[in-house]
């Protein structure tokens, strides 16, 4: 895979402080990564992207950068980055890192400075309005987007108060981060992922939005804080910056949008090669919703001669095993949604630790959640740690493989039977479904941006694409359909009675044409 090869991809989420520890702090970190890049080999992904890894304070998990071009000591150091990058390449493995340009840190030292009255105009400050915000605008963490500093004047947030956004309407801005863009691309990693791709453009003059209950959820419209249209001068520039570089590098949008078609615009040409499609990350699983949010995707990129992306999973998400109804059935389900989404055109991403059938963690006890929307909320929103805790490689030890020294979220207890040790040696185990799926797929490629719908039982998904069928069961009970014979891949078992295959609810099927 050279040509184009992100149209094609599997790329695997690793979120560093939960993949693995090198060195016992309990806290994953580079060196780690670097020693599971075999397993990433074994599942067969194309590219793995790394959450962030810059110095940061952690009041958004790396997600509030002090230091663009540094490390954080807790998980390493630039030599570890290069090794890294070296040893996937040599693996096959791309590396797309994540860049957060929206907002800094409040220990960046622009806002260090801004604080001290000298080049406020990096961010965002304005006067208040008597005694309130300059508008009504709401942190997506919960409570106000402004925080008042000292001389009374205040500064946008619309993550944490330790996350004041850039203004990105400054020149200055723009050049300190196609600076930062080619420092890395220097050090030879393969892309970015583009953190809150849709907000580093806000509407001239900071309008009152009015509408409370769009603040987190977009509606059917761009909100004056997200997906402005003036955030894709900016993708276009960056877009000549990744072009320059042998390799093909790409870029990945987070784009949260009210529609496919939003989303699409950030797919132009000479704009991101990807972005996320949460339009069918949140779909519902049944009929209806998949078929529409399949048509739809595909319809939407089509104009602009980009590959869709799929996704069931990622760190900002409840995990899928749970959505899907926990247990035996959101297991099952979970097995369906990934050939499902493996059939399909487009690129895949993979979010660490769904390939051994992770539920979400819901019990963690107040005392160790992180998340800054627990504290934001009140304690009434746990936040998103129950998606984050480490994954479990052994069946035995402290933090079961993890690390020698612990893990800094708990582990529940019966992680040990879901551990990668225990699932490789059990051929039916999730882990081993991945890892057969994904081989199904390299030598069934979807060459096409195209599917063909096959009209059949009700509530069965069934479509045809170079030579591969379909077909998921979203019935609730078994249905018939003719014996294809040629069997490629099955997420459950499934029987065969007077030339007639029995399909199971919840379970998807290939076959060749």
């Amino acid at each position: 895979m050279s040509q184009d090869w992100w149209r094609h991809a599997v790329i695997y989420q690793v979120y560093v402080r939960s993949f693995a520890d090198s060195n016992g702090d309990g806290v994953g970190d580079l060196p780690g990564i670097r020693s599971r890049l075999p397993h990433l080999r074994d599942l067969g992904v194309d590219a793995v992207w790394i959450t962030p890894f810059y110095a940061s304070p952690m009041a958004d998990g790396g997600y509030d950068v002090a230091d663009y071009r540094a490390v954080d000591p807790q998980f390493g150091d630039l030599d570890d980055v290069r090794v890294l990058v070296d040893d996937a390449h040599s693996l096959g493995i791309r590396v797309i890192v994540d860049i957060v340009p929206n907002h800094s840190s409040d220990q960046h030292v622009w806002f260090q400075e801004a604080l001290a009255g000298r080049n406020r105009e990096r961010y965002v400050f304005r006067e208040g309005v008597g005694d309130q915000p300059p508008n009504d605008w709401e942190s997506v963490f919960g409570g106000p987007a402004w925080t008042r500093v000292e001389d009374g004047s205040w500064y946008l947030h619309l993550f944490a108060p330790e996350q004041p956004d850039l203004n990105w309407e400054l020149p200055e801005v723009r050049a300190e981060f196609r600076d930062v863009l080619r420092f890395w691309l220097d050090l030879g990693v393969d892309g970015f992922r583009v953190d809150v791709a849709h907000g580093m453009v806000k509407a001239p003059g900071l309008p009152d939005i009015g509408h409370t209950d769009q603040l987190k959820l977009l509606g059917t419209e761009p909100l004056p804080f997200f997906d402005q249209d003036g955030v894709h001068e900016i993708h276009r520039e960056w877009r000549e910056i990744v072009d320059s570089y042998e390799g093909q590098r790409v870029l990945v949008a987070e784009a949260w949008t009210p529609s496919a078609e939003r989303t699409a615009m950030y797919l132009r040409p000479d704009e991101m090669h990807q972005a996320f499609n949460f339009h069918y990350l949140t779909a519902e699983w049944e009929f209806g919703a998949l078929r529409s949010v399949i048509d739809s995707s595909l319809a939407a990129v089509a104009p602009v001669g980009a590959p869709t992306t799929w996704v069931l999973s990622n760190h900002d998400v409840q995990r899928h095993v749970t959505r899907y109804g926990g247990g035996e059935t959101g297991v099952r389900r979970a097995r369906a949604a990934l050939a499902l989404m493996l059939a399909l055109p487009g690129s895949v991403y993979l979010y660490q630790g769904e390939e051994l059938g992770l539920p979400e963690v819901l019990d963690l006890p107040d005392e160790v959640l992180q998340d800054p929307m627990w504290e934001r909320s009140g304690h009434t929103e746990r936040g998103r740690d129950g998606c984050r805790v480490p994954l479990p490689w052994t069946a035995t030890g402290p933090s079961l493989g993890f690390g020698t020294g612990g893990s800094w979220l708990p582990q529940p207890a019966d992680w040990a039977k879901l551990s990668v040790e225990t699932q490789s040696s059990d051929q039916d185990s999730m882990l081993s479904f991945y890892r057969n799926a994904l081989r199904v797929r390299r030598e069934n490629p979807a060459t096409g941006v195209d599917i063909t719908w096959v009209d059949g039982p009700a509530d069965v998904l069934w479509f045809e694409r170079d030579g591969v069928a379909c077909a998921v069961n979203l019935s609730g009970s078994v249905v018939e359909l003719p014996d294809p014979g040629s069997v490629l891949l099955a997420s459950s078992y499934y029987g065969v009675r007077d030339g007639q295959l029995l399909l199971p609810p919840d379970t998807a099927l290939w076959w060749k044409l």
